[in-house]
């Protein structure tokens, strides 16, 4: 159009000039319109190299404000709440989506950890027979009718490498003496070692789909195992918290939550056991477990949690005498139920979990103790919680009641009962102190309970129903 415009221009310039008698040529007129279109060009150019370095500023503006912020990052509050075992016990991949989803967890690599120190004093009325599970009740570090702890009862460090929107990167190192698998004192070098305790990649991403997954060591999905104490975890995470190397996929929309975990065979870190060609080696990815629950709005302060759950191999699969991770016959499966009602400031919560079939091993054959018949394994759990405000932070005050239960009526390895009282002041999002008094009925651990702990003589068991531990602790739960 510009060009037309100079040859109409030129033509009536070039009219006038002929009228008016000058000495324009045409060749003049000519190079005069090459020179226009040149300065066209040249102003085109000059157009296109300052919208260039326009979007070049912008970009490296663009690229310094994103460099302003930090890769290692921390958030104190979301540290706490992927390393409490209190709560969300093994729904923790469910936890990052949901950090996720709400934008408080941005792309980056967070950086985090807990520290768990504990005073405690602990009475039996058995020599030697400490009934509390929060520390593995053994004479290496337990004897007479007392002892008292002044201790590190857990500490941990936390990565979380959100390296897109849809994936997630997620470590969790522990120290823990006390409840360690290691031989020897708490102060043995065997129990003093920093483990790996759970290790995944979650892919997800709750704003475009319901659907995620993640591959790696992680609780597997079986129960609640959540609990209204500050500290003390109930007898039914004890009995069937499990942990495992496995492939979990999940599904969350609306009050709808279901978890699908191919879990590995043999024998398992916790809780979990499927035998492989009746070894307990794992090689072979045998075991399942599945979880479905759903959360009822029942008003604007009130809503209900309903759920069950299957795993085709427990841990209670082995025969006379019971020993951990040994290999089974066959495996034992395994349900549990579990709700929780929420009214305001105060929480309800009870769980139920139970073997399909009797732990072999609970059977002793040899008398005077062969009366007593093998039996199915059960936990459950009843537990109440009110909190309030002290000092305008949240101030809580906790009862539950728990049960383990191994044997038949009448045997030594019948049951372990638990009965908690807690306090729990949380000065912080991130920090809480807390206070238990703890009533422990009966002394029943896990290995050898029905006896065989001495070779020579199997018609003798560890385990004593009358045994009686009183506990009263106080600690911390700080995370960074």
């Amino acid at each position: 159009m510009f060009r037309l415009f100079l040859w109409f221009l030129v033509s009536i310039c070039g009219s006038s000039v002929i009228f008016s008698g000058a000495d324009l040529s045409k060749s003049d007129l000519e190079q005069i319109l090459i020179r226009l279109e040149a300065l066209e060009n040249e102003n085109r150019h000059l157009k296109i190299t300052v919208q260039r370095l326009i979007g070049s500023k912008t970009k490296l503006s663009e690229q310094t404000k994103s460099s302003d912020q930090p890769f290692i990052k921390r958030n104190a509050k979301y540290s706490f709440d992927m390393l409490d075992h209190t709560s969300n016990v093994n729904r923790k991949p469910k936890t990052i989506l949901e950090y996720k989803r709400s934008g408080e967890l941005e792309k980056g690599v967070y950086v985090g950890g807990s520290v768990t120190p504990i005073l405690d004093y602990q009475k039996s009325n058995t020599d030697s027979k400490f009934g509390y599970l929060m520390r593995h009740p053994t004479s290496s570090n337990q004897l007479g009718s007392n002892v008292s702890e002044a201790v590190i009862h857990a500490a941990q460090f936390n990565f979380t490498a959100n390296l897109t929107n849809k994936l997630t990167a997620y470590s969790e190192f522990l120290y823990d003496p006390e409840q360690s698998f290691g031989t020897g004192t708490i102060t043995a070098l065997t129990r003093n070692q920093i483990q790996l305790r759970k290790g995944y990649l979650l892919y997800g991403d709750l704003n475009e789909s319901p659907y995620y997954a993640a591959l790696g060591k992680m609780a597997i999905p079986f129960g609640l195992h959540d609990t209204v104490n500050p500290f003390t975890s109930s007898t039914v995470w004890h009995a069937f918290g499990g942990l495992s190397y496995s492939a979990l996929m999940g599904y969350q929309r609306g009050p709808w939550n279901v978890s699908i975990d191919a879990v590995q065979g043999g024998a398992q870190f916790r809780s979990a056991n499927v035998p492989v060609s009746g070894s307990s080696v794992p090689s072979r990815l045998n075991n399942l477990a599945v979880d479905f629950n759903y959360t009822k709005e029942l008003d604007d302060s009130k809503d209900l949690l309903m759920g069950a759950s299957f795993i085709k191999g427990s841990a209670y699969c082995q025969g006379f005498p019971v020993r951990h991770f040994e290999p089974c016959a066959d495996h034992n499966p395994a349900y549990a139920l579990y709700s929780r009602l929420t009214d305001g400031n105060r929480t309800y919560q009870l769980e139920w979990a139970e073997t399909f079939d009797e732990l072999p091993g609970s059977f002793n054959p040899n008398p005077p103790l062969n009366v007593f018949a093998a039996s199915k394994v059960s936990s459950f759990q009843l537990g109440i919680r009110d909190r309030y405000k002290w000092d305008s932070k949240d101030f809580d005050l906790s009862l539950e009641f728990s049960r383990f239960k191994a044997g038949p009526s009448g045997s030594e390895w019948e049951r372990q009962d638990q009965l908690v009282l807690g306090l729990a002041h949380h000065v912080s999002d991130s920090v809480k102190l807390f206070g238990e008094l703890i009533r422990v009925s009966g002394y029943v651990p896990l290995n050898f309970l029905s006896g065989g702990h001495i070779p020579t003589v199997p018609n003798v068991t560890h385990s004593v129903n009358r045994a009686r531990s009183t506990v009263m602790i106080l600690g911390a739960d700080a995370a960074f």
